[in-house]
């Protein structure tokens, strides 16, 4: 009976000691970039949390299942990197929570993992994921191609919108005096460029009464790569009156014909004055 009881009371007490270590130890946020450009340092931060009764034992870090750094505050080297391609730690503060990574490459995409645990005997681990991925910001555009400066009512505008290389492709949109376009007036491009995508986007419309304001409009590009990439590029035309140009044509080829008979006429009339003069001289001497 005695040895049940005391049975108990070590299961008891075992079975507090989880509880509280389970309760105790918490795992608050992980941060982890979900686009990083290529090139840039991604941040890396790990959030817990240690009851009044906890030790910490380690904070380790892991992509797509393997170590590539680790802290345990009572080892004489607290700190320690792994090698692992396209992975290393540049800076760290003093708990290993918070890591700043090395330029990023291709590699460096995946599941990155922080895991924390207390001091034994149950040694209570916490942990959490989340996925990072390296994409590659275009270096030019979008450009405008095939945009003329005047449009008359009836013409037919096809236009279209580059943005550099990428990955992943990036995202183009039309715009019509500032509303979208029409899906019936855009047609969607994609060509490799090694292992970048390079995206085109041809907007194809006959210009109606509804489209002049003001007597011109605008014509807008946006390309994205949500959401840290956002650029765009307007072009702008205005109506051209077809009456009021062949109207002024006319004036001036008025204007040069009424120059040409005054010329002939001032050419005549020096012409009559000599005859005038040629007479008289004749009329004298005879």
């Amino acid at each position: 009976m005695v040895f049940l009881h005391r049975q108990y009371r070590l299961s008891m007490f075992v079975l507090f000691l989880t509880i509280e270590c389970i309760i105790s130890l918490q795992l608050l946020d992980l941060v982890v970039p979900s686009y990083v450009p290529l090139g840039t340092r991604a941040q890396l931060s790990c959030r817990w949390a240690l009851g009044p009764a906890d030790i910490l034992y380690s904070v380790k870090w892991y992509k797509d299942g393997r170590e590539f750094f680790r802290h345990v505050p009572r080892d004489l080297e607290s700190f320690r990197k792994f090698q692992l391609p396209g992975v290393d730690v540049e800076v760290s503060d003093e708990s290993g929570s918070n890591l700043t990574l090395t330029p990023a490459v291709p590699a460096t995409e995946g599941r990155y993992r922080c895991e924390v645990s207390g001091e034994g005997p149950l040694f209570p681990t916490v942990s959490d994921h989340a996925d990072l991925n390296v994409i590659v910001l275009p270096d030019y555009g979008p450009i405008i191609t095939g945009f003329y400066p005047r449009y008359r009512l009836g013409e037919r505008v096809r236009v279209t919108c580059t943005s550099g290389p990428s990955r992943p492709e990036t995202t183009l949109a039309w715009y019509i005096n500032g509303k979208p376009a029409p899906s019936s007036a855009i047609t969607h491009f994609d060509e490799k460029y090694e292992d970048l995508q390079v995206t085109k986007m041809v907007l194809d419309f006959i210009v109606t009464e509804e489209y002049f304001r003001s007597n011109g409009f605008k014509v807008k590009c946006l390309a994205t790569l949500p959401p840290i990439y956002w650029r765009s590029n307007e072009e702008s035309a205005v109506r051209e009156k077809k009456v009021y140009d062949k109207f002024i044509r006319i004036k001036e080829e008025r204007g040069s014909k009424a120059d040409r008979v005054l010329s002939k006429a001032i050419i005549c009339n020096s012409l009559w004055q000599n005859v005038v003069i040629v007479s008289i001289l004749c009329f004298k001497l005879c």
